[in-house]
């Protein structure tokens, strides 16, 4: 059957190690996940009270495309709560996860063949969907010294359409301050380039509360997800905030594109964003596996890291050990029960010398996986 180059994407390495550590634990090892950035708690009791209740009360058909308003109301006055910005309801859109959302983002804003950068280390799905929407992803290879966000200077001479920043940034977890953050947008509007902030690890920092690119400007995408503060991986829903005259092209766009996101889904959501009790408890549990994993990754000989800021990941430079994470990978996946994610994913140039360990888990998994890892890098060091 004829087929389209649009569809020669790379895989998503960490899930064919989701896979092996999934076929492992079929003959019966017992494995500890730090390869997935997927929380280790249920959504919010509230929000499965909430979807349990609209169940029994009606059927859940379509929503309209932007989503429930109420839900959208509920949004905005997030960013009042956590930024003290006052932002119109009408500028945010509910979308069927952060996926949803960089379609969206990537089809409305940008035209076939257009150059659209992004930070190496990163997280994959970015330039597999530009690449999949036939445009151009220029990767920008970050340095350790700038705890890997892009830095302004990086950009010049590029010619680049858009610019996509991650902070905090899967793998890395680092953040960008308002000053470099600010920069970045700066040589956005000198340039006109659009400006999408992907901030779906906001709620989710530990020293310092991250900034949205919101604070800075109307003038950008911001893009963020209910998975992984608020706990809702599975149930695939997000949102974006745009400019208030992109909404209609982006409504435009989601209506035919996926109708709207699940209904199910956003009545439960609506009933997270008030959930801030069992959320903050949630990071809690974050902060102290963070700690666990900055004293015990040394500890094992895994010396070389950037300290997260937030998100729940630690991306380590493994080079004095191997070019071949991949296959260090499965190396400790099969001597000591543990699943981490070789940098391939994040960086086709250079992860082949890093890992990612997630603490998404909880400290209870982090700690059983640190004492694996210490013991399997003594026996490697034999």
């Amino acid at each position: 059957m004829k087929n389209s180059s649009r569809g020669d994407v790379d895989p998503f390495i960490v899930m064919d190690v989701v896979e092996a550590a999934r076929a492992a634990e079929a003959r019966g090892r017992d494995i500890v996940h730090m390869e997935i950035g997927q929380p280790g708690t249920p959504a919010p009791a509230a929000a499965r009270a909430a979807l349990a209740r609209a169940m029994q009360a009606g059927p859940l058909g379509y929503t309209v495309a932007l989503g429930l308003p109420e839900l959208r109301a509920r949004i905005a006055r997030l960013y009042g709560e956590w930024y003290g910005l006052d932002l119109d309801p009408g500028r945010v859109v509910v979308t069927a996860g952060s996926s949803a959302g960089f379609l969206l983002a990537f089809t409305a804003f940008f035209d076939a063949g257009q150059r659209v950068g992004i930070g190496a280390p990163g997280y994959p799905s970015y330039r597999q969907i530009l690449r999949a929407l036939s445009l151009e992803p220029v990767v920008i290879e970050t340095a350790a010294a700038n705890r890997y966000q892009p830095v302004r200077e990086e950009l010049e001479s590029r010619g680049l359409d858009g610019l996509l920043v991650a902070s905090p940034g899967n793998p890395s977890g680092t953040m960008l301050g308002r000053a470099a953050l600010g920069a970045l947008m700066g040589w956005a509007e000198e340039t006109g380039a659009v400006f999408i902030s992907d901030e779906i690890y906001h709620g989710i920092e530990y020293e310092a509360k991250a900034v949205s690119a919101l604070e800075l400007s109307d003038e950008v995408c911001v893009i963020n997800s209910f998975s992984k503060y608020f706990s809702m991986t599975g149930w695939r829903v997000g949102w974006m905030v745009v400019p208030s005259a992109e909404v209609r092209r982006i409504e435009r766009l989601a209506q035919n594109l996926f109708i709207c996101a699940p209904h199910a889904s956003q009545v439960a959501a609506l009933a997270a964003l008030d959930a801030g009790e069992e959320l903050q408890a949630n990071l809690a549990g974050y902060a102290e596996a963070r700690s666990l994993m900055l004293e015990g990754l040394p500890r094992a000989g895994f010396t070389r890291i950037a300290p997260p800021d937030g998100a729940f990941y630690v991306y380590a430079d493994v080079s004095a050990l191997t070019d071949d994470s991949r296959a260090l990978a499965a190396e400790i996946l099969q001597a000591a029960g543990v699943a981490v994610t070789p940098g391939l994913d994040f960086d086709a140039a250079r992860g082949g010398r890093f890992l990612r360990f997630s603490y998404a888990a909880g400290p209870g998994a982090v700690r059983e996986g640190l004492e694996r890892l210490e013991a399997f890098m003594a026996a490697r060091r034999r």
